[in-house]
């Protein structure tokens, strides 16, 4: 989340990311006391947000499915080496649902060697190094299909993985890092996997260490890949079968319906508290609230523009309360677009756009004040000091005379209502390198559909561009297929016919603890979705994760903010309810993750 926009960035959805909402989330139950709203007090009904259809299990996120249900689905099967969430109120390491129990860093930053806990596989087979070595050796020998690779981070700068034994081993790095950030942003990252199952290239094919040498890594990844696109067969499917998290899968259908079971044999510290869990898509929001009204979910959401009506769930036993999220919105470019690419390279051309997106009546009017702006690449929602001076103040207030003016300044001339480049060429005066005579500045996004809030806020976004002088035009498709058509391209490419990409009404992507934005902006990153690059900024972005100074993540701040590598837009609050002497449990994770064993029916 993201994808989704986590997160996790190494979020799967975008928010996490990946991951997106449409404003208020409850949750509630029927009955009141222990009982759900199935009835039973061994389940929940849980609304998945509309039109995020879970359509991942693999606990290696590829780019097509950055969804953060995704994850937190996966996560509630296969644990994390290190979990690092929200889930207590406060970011950090959950070491009840991690399979390590400690990371000690070398004197001179540039090793850790990790100890696993005394865990086993539902298979009863013991968890050791070796699961961490075959994650490691996968992602390793296929890094460009794995969501969260960044040039030069993960796992390049990772130099060696070394076994002291079934409940140790040794990552040494390229250099000294920050010990902080190579814990929360690079080593939560890593999911044990279970080698004694899945290391083959075939259902028929017999288990060896295949991914012990590149090629076979490439084929085993091959066939789990592949296996991980038969949505169909995830629930029979016997290499889905073996699991280290607090609950297995029941059932999960192409329509997005995803059914957990509490696990048996699981031997963390993080057990399920709750024995069913169903997960229950909603093609939209109205129909996702209907659902809420009749009773018939624990746990769902109201768009922020319904706020107004909040006695009507209230007096049906659910409670409203905000779950902010440590994320930032945008739509970004696409740099490669053989039409408007050359355009979107020119920063006054992102600086007139910019300068037409006003944040601040979006987030009073669309999201019913439940939004702050975002003018850079660290979220705003929270303090932190990681905000440089020059994001908060935001360096393109909304100014549609300003944003005209600058293309006009730039070689465009209005002609019915649309500027059209022309005087071609670079220099001043003129439009820039690549924009050819008679190019319209008409641009077209790709928006998630089924959201009222993403509907209105395109419909306002389309209004002050127009004042500009900028045709915005709106098509929309479920997230899951926005995800998958806006992704890294060629201009020669027929994917690359994407201009821009929105998936984010509740965000568009969630960060770990550290902001940084290795996958997100610097040349080559898993989620740079539009391809941009800046060598200045991938020196910036570097030096966030080897300096302990939070001055390099301001610095980063400031020159994002400025350089304008997406377009910027309101980060919305999530919104959860938690039944009044019903559900309870938990705290809601600001990285966006849900976390279901964590869940229990009160008395």
């Amino acid at each position: 989340m993201s994808p989704a926009r986590k997160a996790a960035g190494r979020r799967w959805a975008l928010v996490a990311g990946a991951t997106a909402t449409t404003g208020a989330l409850l949750a509630g139950c029927s009955g009141g006391g222990t009982s759900s709203a199935s009835g039973a007090s061994d389940t929940i009904n849980y609304a998945l947000p509309a039109n995020f259809t879970p359509n991942w299990i693999l606990p290696i996120g590829t780019a097509a499915h950055l969804n953060t249900n995704n994850s937190s689905i996966s996560q509630s099967l296969w644990e994390p080496l290190i979990a690092y969430d929200g889930s207590t109120g406060k970011v950090g390491w959950n070491k009840d649902n991690s399979l390590a129990t400690a990371a000690d860093f070398a004197d001179d930053s540039k090793s850790v060697t990790v100890t696993l806990g005394d865990r086993h596989w539902s298979d009863g087979k013991p968890i050791t190094s070796r699961d961490v070595e075959f994650w490691f050796n996968l992602v390793k020998e296929n890094k460009k299909d794995w969501a969260s690779y960044s040039p030069g981070k993960a796992p390049d700068n990772w130099k060696s993985f070394k076994t002291v034994d079934d409940t140790h081993f040794t990552l040494t790095f390229d250099r000294a890092y920050n010990q902080q950030w190579m814990l929360a942003n690079e080593l939560s990252m890593i999911r044990p996997m279970p080698q004694h199952v899945w290391d083959k290239t075939s259902d028929s094919g017999s288990v060896s260490d295949l991914d012990r040498t590149p090629a076979g890594a490439k084929k085993v990844w091959k066939y789990l890949n592949g296996v991980a696109k038969k949505i169909s067969g995830y629930a029979t499917d016997p290499l889905w079968k073996t699991v280290s998290g607090p609950y297995t899968l029941k059932s999960f259908s192409t329509a997005g319906k995803v059914q957990l079971t509490a696990n048996a044999e699981y031997d963390g510290g993080g057990k399920a508290h709750i024995e069913n869990v169903n997960l229950l898509p909603f093609t939209t929001t109205d129909a996702e609230e209907n659902a809420l009204r009749a009773g018939t979910v624990d746990y769902g959401y109201i768009k922020a523009t319904d706020l107004g009506q909040k006695s009507q769930f209230t007096a049906k036993g659910y409670t409203v309360r905000p779950w902010s999220g440590w994320a930032i919105t945008y739509m970004p470019y696409n740099f490669n677009n053989p039409k408007m690419g050359p355009v979107f390279k020119q920063l006054y051309a992102r600086q007139a756009i910019q300068m037409s997106v006003n944040q601040k009546t979006l987030s009073k009017v669309v999201f019913n004040g439940t939004a702050v702006p975002t003018y850079g690449p660290i979220p705003q929602g929270q303090k932190s000091s990681f905000v440089s001076k020059k994001q908060q103040d935001n360096p393109y207030p909304y100014d549609t005379a300003k944003a005209r003016k600058l293309l006009t300044d730039h070689g465009w001339s209005e002609r019915g209502g649309t500027m059209v480049c022309t005087s071609p060429g670079d220099g001043e005066g003129h439009c820039g390198k690549g924009v050819d005579k008679g190019t319209k500045f008409s641009m077209q996004v790709l928006s998630q559909s089924g959201s009222t809030v993403t509907d209105n806020m395109m419909s306002a976004l389309q209004s002050s561009f127009a004042k500009t002088g900028i045709d915005f035009h709106i098509k929309t498709a479920p997230v899951n297929s926005v995800l998958s058509q806006s992704g890294q391209c060629k201009a020669s490419e027929p994917s690359c016919k994407w201009q821009l990409s929105f998936f984010g009404t509740a965000g568009s992507w969630y960060f770990p603890a550290y902001p940084s934005g290795d996958s997100l902006f610097a040349a080559g990153g898993g989620s740079n979705f539009g391809n941009y690059s800046d060598p200045e900024v991938d020196k910036l972005v570097a030096r966030t994760t080897t300096s302990a100074s939070d001055e390099a993540m301001r610095d980063y701040s400031a020159a994002l903010a400025e350089k304008l590598p997406v377009v910027w837009l309101p980060e919305p609050d999530y919104q959860v309810s938690v039944v009044k002497k019903g559900l309870d449990g938990f705290a809601q994770d600001s990285l966006a993750n849900f976390h279901p064993a964590m869940w229990k029916w009160t008395k």
